[in-house]
């Protein structure tokens, strides 16, 4: 016997409130088919495989050619995709999704249940997946096709964030596993999206074809059938005033990732339209490492925390165009984010330097620094220049700028390139990371807290203390959504207030501006990530 949970198919889209202003809905009421899109965006992707890219910037990119199981409402809640429905059993471990019949791969593969079966045993798979495979995958007991279109999922112990992780992963092409391209994506990569991934020049551009064929949009979308335009490419654009420039004087049509200065060029001008939304997730934050170097020592941590002024940072950087984050996690989910942690810490400079001179940290050096057995107080921050967005690299200035003049403290920032970055974060030599992430259903927490070889494939403080894990534990295997609140927030002292493993800097948001011809720009519901150029048309 199974639980079943129904769907209600919703007759139009639910977005962001941020993201459509009034009066442009009159002017989308009459969408027209055909034409090019150019989009400047800041980031490359590392990879175009869906499933290995952490980068939250290009799924913008990658929504376009690949679709998941179930599509998210505002609200959290699901409804059909590429299933037509679900069904929980009763003792809360087996998951079974039904398919839809009429879906085809853009390389002319049919979508079944094996193809289903066929994604999720190669994510099970560690020379396909890497880390990916000691993740939610691992909680998979078995896997089958029960009919062509009919697959279950059977755990081997109650995973509460499972639907979320499931319904949520983008399904490829199984003939895709064979490809040489599947490690870095590309053309011979197929799924089953509104656009075709045609051409992609690294540093360059991406390009995506219409699919003429596709006819499964889910009820969050704003029309079915095609997408309205015939082609999109999206310019590779890393400079913020490059991309503005680039919009403002017609070379393009869409940009995104506005700085804090440009914002004001967009806003209420009639000529463009200007939309941001917050992101779910982790928010960017400093990740210290509690296995090497002076952050060993948790005086060191939180003297580091409480001589940080966020708020003045941020508004220097970004002139207000940013929000502050407190916690693990995004307050746009109050699911899991417990609000009672804002203003409890930081931007206190006689508690900073109380704790350093009782960590032993009391004789500076030449330049003011703190100096302990001949040796400086430096915290090396390693950023991944594949993640270098947003005025990052600004902020982290400032931060450093002011850890310096209020403790004392060196935060040398070490921009590395993906092979370094990676040899990093296996060696464990490293002061600090600097991420952010957008999974939710507290699947984010999880990556960055629970042990590195139990799914915590992002736990870049190395942090190992007991209580973590069994936090985690007990949280995963209710689906009592109160009880699951209640531990998050413990879990979110201990590791912000209690014991400095990460600093909260922002929360990540996504700003978009447009020339006033491009209509129909939304974020994806719930995730609030940009959605895909689905719905997107342009006037006359």
């Amino acid at each position: 016997m199974f639980d079943r949970r129904q769907f209600i198919l919703a007759g139009t889209a639910l977005l962001a409130l941020a993201a459509v202003p009034v009066a442009s809905l009159a002017q989308d009421a009459k969408p027209v088919s055909g034409g090019v899109l150019t989009w400047g965006v800041e980031t490359d992707p590392a990879t175009l495989n869906p499933q290995l890219n952490g980068q939250d910037k290009t799924k913008l990119l990658l929504r376009n050619a690949y679709e998941s199981l179930l599509a998210r409402t505002a609200d959290g809640g699901y409804v059909p995709w590429l299933a037509t429905g679900y069904e929980i059993s009763k003792d809360g471990k087996t998951y079974t999704f039904k398919l839809r019949s009429d879906v085809t791969f853009t390389d002319g593969q049919k979508f079944d249940a094996k193809a289903v079966v066929a994604n999720f045993e190669k994510l099970r798979d560690p020379a396909y997946s890497t880390s990916v495979s000691a993740g939610p995958v691992a909680r998979i007991a078995e896997l089958k096709a029960v009919d062509d279109h009919t697959v279950s999922f059977t755990l081997k112990a109650i995973y509460a964030p499972f639907l979320d992780y499931v319904a949520g992963l983008e399904i490829l092409s199984p003939a895709a596993f064979s490809s040489s391209q599947i490690k870095s994506g590309g053309p011979e990569i197929a799924g089953t999206g509104p656009f075709i991934l045609k051409r992609y020049v690294k540093g360059q551009e991406i390009q995506f074809e219409k699919n003429p064929a596709y006819a499964w949009a889910p009820s969050t979308a704003a029309h079915q059938g095609p997408a309205y335009l015939d082609q999109v490419t999206y310019r590779f654009l890393p400079e913020s005033s490059v991309r503005t420039g680039a919009l403002t004087s017609g070379q393009l049509d869409v940009i995104e990732g506005i700085s804090g200065n440009d914002a004001a060029l967009f806003k209420e001008n009639p000529d463009f339209t200007y939309r941001t939304a917050l992101n779910t997730g982790t928010p960017y934050s400093l990740f210290l490492n509690v296995t090497w170097g002076p952050t060993r020592d948790v005086k060191v941590r939180k003297a580091l925390l409480a001589s940080l002024d966020i708020d003045k940072v941020l508004q220097a950087v970004y002139r207000g165009e940013r929000t502050r984050a407190w916690g693990i996690t995004s307050p746009i989910d109050p699911q899991f984010y417990d609000k009672s942690i804002e203003k409890t810490y930081g931007a206190d400079a006689e508690i900073a330097n109380g704790l350093l001179d009782d960590a032993g940290w009391k004789d500076r050096d030449a330049e003011g620094f703190r100096v302990k057995d001949g040796k400086r107080l430096t915290i090396e921050v390693v950023q991944a220049q594949a993640t270098v967005r947003d005025q990052r690299d600004v902020l982290l200035q400032a931060l450093q700028a002011q850890a310096r003049q209020v403790a004392g403290i060196d935060l040398a920032i070490n921009y590395v390139d993906a092979g370094t970055y990676t040899e990093r974060r296996k060696t464990g030599q490293f002061g600090s990371i600097a991420n952010s992430n957008t999974p939710t259903d507290a699947i984010d927490i999880e990556y960055h807290y629970l042990p590195l070889d139990k799914g915590g494939t992002i736990n870049y403080s190395r942090a190992s203390a007991p209580e973590l894990a069994a936090w985690l534990s007990e949280a995963a295997s209710t689906l009592d959504q109160k009880k699951r609140f209640e531990i998050y927030t413990k879990l979110q002292r201990f590791a912000i207030v209690e014991e400095a493993y990460a600093i909260p800097l922002y929360e990540p948001e996504d700003q978009i501006a447009a020339a006033s011809h491009v209509k129909g720009i939304s974020f994806r519901p719930f995730k609030q990530l940009p959605e895909s150029a689905y719905d997107i048309w342009k006037s006359e």
